[in-house]
């Protein structure tokens, strides 16, 4: 493997499936608040934006996670894990990775900084809570869905209700589809003592899903109402909810592959959303 291969695994570029499930949701309220297709240079920013700071997040995590890894069969092969990238390797690329985002930020006006602040630590908070919180995948989602206020400053405007409820459903998101990651995992965590929601839920973990799923697509259509948006939004939802429905007949067997397939799915759950509010804002608006 050469370096720049070992770089982008740790950057985990060879699968981008985690950026995009970033880039929709930042897609979304920036199509929302802008009633229609945002300035180049905003869109540029986030789309940017959250390429680096997943890149980050990656690295962050496999720092934290180098004595784990190689005890779990998905991630044994990790860079850090197989030792083709060394620590002071890893650090140099953080840093030149975090110099890069806040470049972006600065970009931005004064309180975007201050929430980026809050949004890293939030990032750095999240590998170390596997070790001690039962419920790691709620921090995951507040780390994952801090690209959504962070539209809202950035624009700025003041969180309405619209936002925090467009952060709720997000952070609930996130914490379905990462249970089902977690799934995959679930043996080889509950060996070395890392704790998931995948673990939490036990045998109930379908019925939590669908509850969760449930309030998100809830939230949605609550979202879709204050915003005044029309079919063609509330169309998108109908298909996100029957990729639900897919997600949960995937899980019932608990196959590992099985449960990464309904995790992978949520990419085309945050497409749909965001052509549902692109073509309404185009359309309608």
């Amino acid at each position: 493997m050469t370096k720049i291969s070992a770089y982008s695994k740790l950057m985990r570029f060879d699968k981008p499936i985690g950026i995009f499930l970033l880039l929709w949701p930042t897609l979304w309220p920036l199509w929302l608040v802008n009633k229609g297709v945002p300035e180049l240079k905003m869109f540029l920013i986030f789309v940017f934006g959250v390429v680096v700071m997943r890149s980050a997040g990656c690295v962050i995590n496999d720092i934290v996670d180098k004595d784990i890894d190689p005890s779990v069969e998905r991630t044994k092969a990790r860079p850090l894990a197989s030792q083709s990238v060394s620590m002071r390797e890893a650090y140099v690329l953080l840093f030149v990775l975090l110099s890069i985002a806040l470049t972006l930020v600065l970009q931005l006006n004064l309180s975007s900084f201050f929430w980026a602040l809050g949004g890293l630590l939030v990032t750095v908070i999240y590998p170390f809570c596997k070790r001690f919180f039962s419920a790691p995948q709620l921090i995951l989602g507040f780390a994952f869905s801090w690209s959504i206020p962070m539209v809202y400053v950035a624009n700025n405007l003041a969180l309405n209700t619209e936002a925090y409820l467009l952060w709720l459903s997000v952070g609930l998101w996130i914490v379905m589809y990462d249970t089902f990651y977690a799934l995959v995992d679930k043996e080889d965590d509950l060996k070395i003592g890392i704790n998931s929601t995948a673990i939490l839920f036990g045998e109930r973990v379908g019925f939590i899903t669908v509850l969760l799923q449930l309030s998100v697509v809830l939230l949605w259509v609550l979202v879709g109402l204050l915003y005044e948006l029309s079919f063609i939004y509330f169309s998108s939802l109908i298909f996100a909810a029957c990729f639900f429905v897919r997600q949960q007949l995937l899980i019932r067997s608990r196959i590992p592959g099985q449960c990464l397939k309904a995790f992978l799915e949520n990419n085309y759950v945050g497409l749909v959303v965001f052509l549902g509010v692109f073509l309404d804002l185009l359309f309608i608006k």
